[in-house]
């Protein structure tokens, strides 16, 4: 296999590859029970190996057959594009929750218990039976009052500091939510969609379609060529024009004993339609014949292409 062969081999093999890896993690997601689950990356593997090796297959079909296996390979080409976008919108859900959950959550404050108006209705009651007491003269429960007068106004501001602080981070949490939600989308997706005026979500189910579809068409490509230079025999020696025959010397095709005098019409009316190549194994196939007889006519297209 020549350096060149060997490099599209090994392009369409990685291709195919990946393009398997990706469909099966596209069919695991897709499914819900073990069963289904396999059966999704069953489908999703026949549809990627069809689409990437049906048009080197029918390189040699007839016209019937190669219009089968076009409708065919769009219909597999389609699925697995489909496919494909499933995984890359998956893959960017789970990147962008992982972006999400990398933003820290601000620390929630401790409820003190009651709120602000209850301890005002406790400090408007000490107040009231303060003022009773003192008119009463009883010194002691006045200044027991007074002490519980002072502790519900300490009550009181330790109540409003907390509010405060969970105001502030009530207002950090939405600011936290906000982030989070900007950066579940991948950056240069959001900037794609502000710069064209679409919605984000339809610009990531586009960007995973032309993904799919460059993969896709490169894995078809190389497999075509890989099939193609493998199919292409090597020259052998009598598959060449024997060049140091003197040209002037040859007159006309000379056929062989073994070879009937139509093969050679045969052989150049299939080779002017475009159904034969002139290789000794082709002609050897076309005409169903020996390797000697073959040869014997692969040289006469050879001296006739020195004529001309």
């Amino acid at each position: 296999m020549s350096r060149i062969a060997w490099c599209t081999a090994s392009i369409a093999s990685a291709a195919t590859v990946t393009s398997v890896c990706m469909s099966a993690l596209a069919g695991w997601q897709r499914g819900g029970w073990l069963p289904e689950r396999l059966l999704w990356i069953a489908i999703g593997v026949v549809l990627v190996l069809s689409a990437h090796l049906l048009p080197a297959m029918c390189r040699s079909a007839s016209a019937r057959g190669r219009t089968i296996g076009v409708v065919l390979w769009i219909a597999c080409m389609a699925a697995t594009c489909v496919s494909h976008a499933t995984f890359f919108l998956f893959a960017q859900q789970h990147a962008g929750q992982r972006r999400a959950q990398a933003i820290a959550e601000p620390a929630p404050v401790a409820s003190a218990g009651r709120t602000v108006t209850q301890i005002a209705d406790d400090r408007a009651a000490t107040v009231a039976e303060l003022v009773a007491r003192c008119t009463a003269g009883c010194a002691a429960r006045r200044t027991a009052l007074k002490a519980r007068l002072d502790a519900l106004d300490v009550d009181m501001a330790e109540t409003r500091r907390q509010e405060t602080q969970a105001d502030r981070i009530t207002a950090q949490q939405d600011r936290v939510a906000e982030r989070r939600d900007a950066v579940r989308v991948d950056p240069v997706t959001s900037r794609v969609a502000a710069l064209v005026g679409a919605p984000v979500a339809r610009v990531d189910l586009l960007t995973g379609l032309a993904f799919a579809a460059v993969l896709e068409g490169v894995a078809c490509f190389c497999w075509l060529l890989t099939f193609a230079m493998q199919a292409a025999p090597a020259l052998d020696p009598s598959d060449a024009p024997d060049y140091r025959m003197p040209v002037g010397t040859v007159t006309a095709p000379v056929a062989e004993p073994d070879e009937a005098p139509g093969d050679l019409a045969q052989v150049l009316e299939a080779i002017a339609a475009g159904r034969l190549r002139g290789t000794v194994s082709e002609i050897r196939r076309y005409l169903g014949c020996s390797q000697s007889r073959a040869m014997a006519v692969r040289r006469q297209l050879a001296a006739g292409a020195q004529i001309a």
